[in-house]
């Protein structure tokens, strides 16, 4: 039973080392701005930076764990989604949400999203703020 248990640990800890390996084409690289929404103030850019940034803009934050598979794996995959569907640092390159989706996704919760915000505080906002950024979204993208 030792050795089974013993065998079982080996695998995983050869298994987790293996897939460090794997290429995540990006990962840690962020391409250059291109061009931004026009924001109707400093203070609405800067709660969208809070908040936003890190999976809808060219400037992601990639923190020490964003590298240890498998959650580099998801953080990957969060950033690459979200810079697809939503990308403040490419806003000429045409495709962008509607502002109506853009606030019905802050009114509802679902961005940030709930699992974000454990390791990312920082992006929480207050009801206050919500607002502003909703208000402040509404007059930079009308």
């Amino acid at each position: 039973m030792k050795k089974a248990v013993l065998w079982v640990i080996i695998g995983l800890v050869v298994v987790g080392l293996l897939i460090q390996l794997i290429p995540l084409p990006g990962r840690g690289n962020n391409p250059p701005v291109t061009s931004e929404p026009p924001w109707d103030s400093p203070q609405t850019r800067a709660l969208a930076k809070r908040a936003c940034f890190d999976c809808h803009s060219n400037e992601s934050r990639w923190p020490l764990y964003a590298y240890v598979a498998p959650v580099s794996w998801l953080i990957y995959n969060d950033v690459m989604g979200g810079r697809s569907r939503m990308n403040f640092s490419e806003w000429n390159r045409g495709f962008q949400p509607s502002i109506g989706e853009i606030v019905g996704e802050l009114q509802e919760g679902g961005m940030p999203p709930a699992i974000y915000l454990p390791m990312h505080p920082n992006a929480q906002l207050t009801a206050a703020e919500k607002q502003q950024l909703i208000t402040g979204l509404t007059n930079s993208l009308k």
